[in-house]
């Protein structure tokens, strides 16, 4: 009966076009600009579901472990190098405000694309703080100071963070590094002086969530097939956790599937805009630049997809390598690690 009731929710929920065929018809539209657009929005109207489970498994597990690394500290600051709408930051400071002994004085440095405040209804940074700043609680009292950077990553340089003597300073990298060039086109590794500049800060902790996948100096076919097998995994799992009507799947993310399959498929060369790795070349990376990895606490991973509402068998938590990586059906779909100095 349950694999009855199964059927029929995955009916009623399935796109109504063949993903696999749009994507290819992307693949092969090359010079054919009203052709690509068209796919894309097809594939756009198809499904929708930014921020599951990406996001939720990204902001859980770095609530969880920047609250565990700062428990002692009485100031925090958090750097978010993509922090969007802002609200990902909310239970920690309400976590933070609840601790023994008062609350620590947090300050949040935001960092977005300008280009972002029109995916926000053209709210602007300062907007995003006060919404912030909004959504705590009286009774859940914490002094805090926001700051905003309309920049992408690359250009933030140490001057525009403001790091004050005797914080404890909190890096989040949420789906950052693989937009930002490593240099294998012209030899400008930006990427490299990003995560060498954050580690002269001497960050307490670094966050980094990243989609499980690679695009990056592989051949076309190779990076084709394996972009198509991501996204139909991420397509298929989100039709199990949110149905097409809820509200949180709506934004049918003009700046994201469009986008992220245009720059992995259609796009090559400097246009690109998504340089995907897979974790092992993550922790080589991070390693490299003098980063090592901090131990994720041993919360059951039941208890994780719990507090996520992933409700399907099919969903699985691994710890591999020191990071924790969600499946689905044994295709990872993202990767979650912690670093320090």
């Amino acid at each position: 009966m349950e694999e009855v009731e199964e059927q029929e929710v995955s009916s009623k929920i399935a796109p109504p076009v063949d993903l696999r065929q749009l994507l290819i018809s992307c693949a092969i539209s090359d010079n054919k600009s009203d052709d690509f657009e068209r796919y894309i929005r097809m594939a756009k109207d198809a499904v929708s579901l930014r921020g599951d489970p990406i996001q939720r498994l990204g902001c859980l597990r770095a609530n969880e472990t920047i609250a565990e690394v700062m428990r002692n500290e009485d100031h925090i600051h958090i750097i978010d190098f993509q922090i969007g709408q802002g609200l990902q930051w909310i239970s920690l400071l309400q976590t933070l405000a609840a601790r023994p002994g008062g609350p620590p004085h947090v300050r949040i440095t935001g960092i977005d694309d300008p280009v972002s405040q029109f995916a926000r209804g053209g709210v602007g940074l300062e907007a995003v703080g006060a919404r912030i700043l909004a959504a705590i609680p009286m009774e859940d009292y914490i002094p805090i100071e926001f700051n905003g950077v309309p920049d992408i990553a690359q250009n933030v340089t140490r001057g525009m963070l403001n790091v004050r003597p005797g914080e404890a300073l909190a890096v989040s990298f949420p789906l950052v590094l693989q937009q930002v060039p490593d240099g294998s086109l012209n030899g400008n590794n930006l990427r490299g002086q990003l995560l060498t500049m954050v580690k002269s800060l001497s960050p307490k902790v670094v966050t980094l969530v990243e989609q499980d996948l690679n695009t990056n100096r592989i051949p076309f076919v190779h990076r084709f097939e394996e972009t198509l097998d991501y996204y139909l995994a991420m397509f298929e799992s989100m039709d199990v956790i949110l149905p097409r009507n809820n509200q949180d799947r709506i934004d049918v993310e003009m700046h994201c599937w469009g986008r992220e399959v245009a720059s992995v498929i259609a796009w090559d060369g400097e246009t690109r805009l998504l340089h995907h790795q897979l974790f092992p070349k993550w922790k080589t990376i991070l390693t490299e630049t003098g980063f090592r990895q901090y131990p994720l606490s041993s919360n059951a991973y039941s208890e994780i997809l719990s507090k996520l509402s992933f409700n399907s068998e099919h969903y699985t938590l691994v710890n591999q390598n020191g990071a924790l990586l969600l499946a689905w059906k044994d295709r990872y779909l993202i990767s979650f690690s912690a670093w320090q100095c």
